[in-house]
């Protein structure tokens, strides 16, 4: 019964660190759903388990699990071992995802990394070219967020303060599920994102039914 209690105790503080980062969430997700509206798409990326919720993420977006939810266009870049590996093999694991959004990324993309401690240099350089190219850059860390955290090309940060893998892994699952729900939210009020210089709402995807 005591390890059960301890099994709690250890996610009392992330837990309530993602409830008070509610307006950091929101104002991501503000930022993120005006991008979709301008015609952008979401580019995911992360290593181990940040490469399982990139591709996570992505699904959500581009067919979600709610019935009714408009499909929004999304795309993990660590999906693909060929491309990696081979990205790696020419220019270094660290620029796997860096080249990639160069091919890949308008200015109106975003652009979400994922990394348990913040400290994947492959997540941060791709976050680095994500804002040199223009992209809104978002990212999931743990820890105290790590290089992530003082980065200026990091535009939205959520941190869980947390060195236990497995709790934050947990913690980024239900904030990036609150990123796709509170998308939708903004994204189905279009009066809240209509104000955008050189805005160009899109075509959403059809909605998904069973």
């Amino acid at each position: 019964m005591t390890s059960a209690v301890r099994e709690f105790d250890r996610r009392v503080e992330p837990g309530l660190a993602l409830v008070e980062s509610a307006e950091k969430i929101a104002r991501a997700c503000h930022a993120m759903a005006a991008r979709f509206h301008r015609g952008g798409k979401l580019l995911v990326f992360g290593n181990g388990g940040g490469a399982t919720d990139a591709e996570h993420i992505a699904v959500e977006f581009v067919h979600p699990v709610v019935v009714g939810k408009i499909a929004l266009p999304a795309l993990s870049l660590a999906a693909d071992p060929t491309v990696v590996t081979g990205i790696a093999a020419r220019e270094g694991f660290a620029e796997v995802f860096a080249h990639q959004l160069r091919q890949l990324g308008d200015p109106a993309d975003i652009a979400l990394g994922v990394s348990s401690d913040g400290r994947c240099a492959n997540v941060r350089r791709g976050l680095e070219q994500a804002r040199e190219l223009g992209l809104l850059t978002v990212a999931l860390a743990g820890g105290d967020g790590g290089p992530l955290a003082t980065s200026p090309a990091v535009d939205h940060l959520v941190v869980v303060p947390s060195d236990d893998p497995q709790v934050v892994k947990e913690m980024h699952v239900t904030t990036y599920h609150v990123l796709w729900e509170l998308v939708h939210v903004f994204f189905e009020h279009p009066g809240v994102l209509t104000e955008i210089p050189g805005g160009h709402p899109r075509t959403p995807g059809p909605a998904v039914t069973p």
